[in-house]
């Protein structure tokens, strides 16, 4: 096997593009664009700060419930990057106001016949100025 392309420009584009797609559906609270961008499969994964969800029904539930108030939030040290031209990942901090606590994201992302998915997710918060 070989070394896959890193960061094709084509390729991290598309992603790039995917992740603002996600990024301004979860602060608008578009369920159903969220719903999009994950993998529809038992096999999904997200890992939140107070949850873990396994399969995409867990994680449409969760949607569906959680509060769809104070969802804004300021991203930074965002670092998306692309393994060939069907993978990749994408890490992200986010504060939110009012809030000292530091929040992480990263995405697992595949690219499939109908567009990238998110395959797995992990979102955890830690105490801030660390």
């Amino acid at each position: 096997m070989t070394d896959p392309v890193v960061n094709d420009p084509e390729t991290l584009a598309e992603v790039e593009a995917a992740f603002a797609r996600y990024e301004r559906a979860l602060t608008g609270n578009l369920i159903e664009e969220m719903d999009e961008l994950f993998w529809h499969h038992g096999l999904t994964v997200r890992l939140g700060a107070g949850e873990n969800l396994y399969g995409i029904e867990a994680i449409r539930a969760f949607r569906k419930a959680r509060p769809s108030k104070g969802l804004e939030r300021a991203l930074r040290n965002t670092v998306i990057t692309s393994f060939g031209k069907d993978f990749a990942t994408a890490c992200t901090e986010f504060t939110r106001e009012g809030s000292d606590r530091i929040g992480r994201q990263t995405h697992s992302w595949v690219r499939f016949a109908d567009g990238w998915k998110i395959v797995a997710a992990h979102v955890s918060l830690m105490e801030g100025g660390q």
